[in-house]
């Protein structure tokens, strides 16, 4: 199983810059964040997209997700002496990949009953940090291979942007004109996050993000895609590109010409990009779980899958409790989760 990208030294780093420490342990990264719960200074303990699956020749198959639920409760056993005292909980994301949403959700179900045989503490959380459904395609293949495998509204609508004047510009830290080129990106961002009731960094850390990205020593490349009209930046894109995947991070764009499909040719760009950079996937990371018309970004699902990618579903965030003081934070983080995505909306009149 290749490195997810946020286990890279990259990212890791990337996060010790806004707010996390790092510890590491059997070479998988752990992020720590401290802050105060009440009066009392206590911290979380994070590990993005890990530990990987560790198992034996002679696991039989049967066996391999309690060996799995194994691995992680003496994974955290070891780990729990390194982290900060009162550390609330290990927080993990499963890095493992499932066809369908049934079959997730079956691995999910089953999870307690694992547990108890693995006499492992692990618990679901309500929220999950990264995103469980996502669509990867495969970019190994070449351009004119995977115009064909996408549906074609979208092939003609990268046809339509280019032939009505659309254009993209790739922008790195040290382009002429980043910081305005910045601050177009992030005017967009608001845009959207006003539009589609979404919460957003402060610019300074897209800032750090991208010049990161741009270092010459960095094996890591970020980019920002931004794509325009006569003048008139439309939409832009967030971009990671590594040895193993590319990443689409950050999307936005604005309220006007969006007849003149710029988002799909921005997609374009940097998938081509990406390809060229020597990724073999291009990850277009969170999707809605199902083709649900009735979900809130419905059309988020609709764009991200109709680029003939393959949906992958994880089965997203778990916890192992290391603190009394757990079940207060988890009261915390759902009533925090309550207010953004329940009350903030209703007051916005979504």
């Amino acid at each position: 199983m290749a490195q997810h990208f946020q286990q890279s030294d990259f990212w890791v780093q990337f996060k010790c810059a806004h707010g996390w420490t790092q510890i590491r342990h059997n070479e998988t990264a752990v992020l720590v964040r401290t802050f105060r719960l009440g009066l009392l200074k206590v911290s979380l303990a994070y590990i993005p997209m890990a530990p990987v699956p560790d198992y034996s020749e002679n696991t039989p198959t049967a066996g391999k997700d309690i060996a799995y639920i194994k691995q992680v409760g003496d994974f955290t056993q070891e780990l729990k002496f390194l982290l900060p005292k009162h550390t609330l909980c290990v927080r993990s994301d499963f890095p493992l990949d499932f066809d369908t949403v049934l079959a997730r959700d079956d691995y999910n179900a089953s999870v307690p009953d694992m547990a108890a045989l693995s006499k492992t503490d692990v618990r679901k959380t309500k929220v999950d940090v990264q995103p469980p459904d996502t669509v990867v395609l495969d970019i190994s293949k070449s351009e004119d291979l995977i115009l064909a495998d996408m549906k074609s509204k979208w092939r003609y609508n990268v046809r339509y942007a280019q032939k009505h004047g659309v254009t993209v510009r790739a922008v790195k830290a040290d382009s002429p004109d980043f910081d305005k080129d910045l601050d177009s990106f992030y005017s967009l961002y608001k845009t959207t996050a006003e539009r589609d009731g979404i919460g957003i960094h402060p610019l300074s850390y897209y800032r750090d993000l991208l010049e990161r990205g741009s270092s010459v020593t960095s094996d890591t490349s970020v980019t920002l895609y931004i794509a325009s009209h006569e003048g008139e930046d439309l939409a832009a894109i967030v971009t990671l590109f590594s040895a193993d995947e590319a990443v689409y991070l950050y999307g936005c764009s604005g309220n006007n010409k969006r007849n003149l499909m710029p988002n799909y040719l921005v997609q374009w760009t940097a998938i081509c990009d990406a390809r060229a950079f020597g990724c073999k996937v291009y990850d277009f990371y969170g999707i809605p779980p199902t083709d649900d018309p009735n979900h809130p970004m419905h059309g988020l699902y609709l764009f991200k899958t109709g680029w003939g990618g393959k949906e992958v579903h994880r089965p997203g965030s778990f916890d192992i409790p290391l603190s009394r003081l757990y079940g207060f934070y988890i009261f915390a983080e759902k009533l925090r989760a309550f207010w953004h995505k329940k009350v903030m909306k209703k007051i916005r009149g979504r």
